[in-house]
């Protein structure tokens, strides 16, 4: 994993933990495989299992070859993409992640973004800052509220399945669209499936929460965009790159449209950016997933894998390489 990345994700523990469940020196960290110390060497040698996290190292061919015995990686955070290539597959290695404990945290961000995008939070805030006196507010936000209102969720994704969870106990309508789910499916979710044009158009919060592969890009476009009704707001989770910030900015700019963006493309955005200055947009950098000691529930759930393979069980949440081009 990356540089410092253990010492924000395990406790102490954790550490204890996981010195008992596997023959290894919890402290021995590897930052590089290609060109390894010699502990990380003689490890890599002997590994039957990787415990990997944010910036992990490919796991190329040449990087396999050195660890004959590796049958497994467990990844203690969500998307494995950028370090488990083909050439593990073509192993048979066996990947588990912890994409379902990182999921909790982003649906919990955007169950909040929802609700007080609904009820006004943030224009209220800043008008009430800026006026600083008395204001008939229901006057104001006549058609604020979370009261039968319209949410559109955009991916059945880990998130996005979170997210549907979250909002049943509220007096709100949830719609989906993900062309990989069915009617019955979506039944069985508690929504209503619907084509992305008439989820933009009838959500008064749509909510993105697809995976970036090439056919999402640019997903929410101008075309969406014009669809949705004036003063509603889009949220992004997601990955940046799924919204057209060229076809967005005139809308939020013109302040038709409020947004709550957690991730842009670029990221972080250009410093000139108006989004980091319009009213009617909250912008965070990229902390919906796990943050601070939300990190160690994804370690937690790394170790409950890890603890599956030690005792020759099948892992419970499994990476399988056919789902790989429609999911994070």
């Amino acid at each position: 994993m990356g540089s410092g990345v253990a010492d924000r994700l395990f406790t102490d523990r954790q550490l204890a933990r996981l010195a008992e469940l596997s023959r290894t020196d919890p402290r021995l960290v590897a930052h590089d495989l290609t060109a390894p110390t010699p502990p990380v060497a003689a490890a890599l040698a002997g590994a039957d299992a990787l415990l990997t996290c944010w910036g992990a190292p490919p796991l190329t061919a040449d990087v396999l070859a050195a660890a004959p015995r590796l049958r497994a990686v467990v990844h203690a955070a969500g998307s494995v993409k950028q370090h488990v290539t083909d050439a593990c597959w073509e192993r048979g290695i066996a990947v588990a992640c912890a994409a379902g404990a990182n999921a909790r945290p982003v649906a919990e961000y955007t169950l909040a973004a929802i609700l007080f995008a609904n009820k006004r939070v943030l224009s209220s805030a800043h008008r009430h800052r800026a006026l600083r006196t008395a204001r008939d507010w229901h006057a104001e936000f006549e058609g604020a509220g979370n009261y039968r209102r319209t949410v559109g969720v955009v991916g059945a994704s880990r998130v996005g399945r979170r997210v549907i969870e979250l909002l049943r106990p509220f007096d709100l309508t949830a719609l989906l669209y993900d062309p990989h789910v069915t009617d019955a499916e979506a039944a069985a979710l508690g929504v209503e499936r619907v084509s992305l044009d008439e989820l933009c158009a009838r959500g008064s919060v749509v909510s993105v929460h697809a995976p970036e592969v090439p056919e999402t890009h640019h997903m929410i476009g101008a075309r969406q965009l014009a669809l949705m009704a004036d003063g509603a707001t889009l949220v992004n989770t997601a990955r940046g790159a799924l919204v057209d910030e060229a076809a967005l900015l005139p809308e939020l700019v013109s302040g038709r449209l409020h947004a709550v963006i957690d991730v842009t493309d670029p990221e972080p955005p250009d410093p000139a950016s108006p989004l980091y200055d319009l009213p009617n947009v909250l912008l965070t950098p990229h902390v919906a997933g796990s943050l601070g000691g939300e990190l160690h529930r994804m370690a937690e759930h790394a170790l409950d894998e890890l603890e599956r393979f030690a005792h020759g069980l099948p892992f419970a949440d499994p990476v399988r390489p056919q789902t790989l081009g429609h999911s994070a």
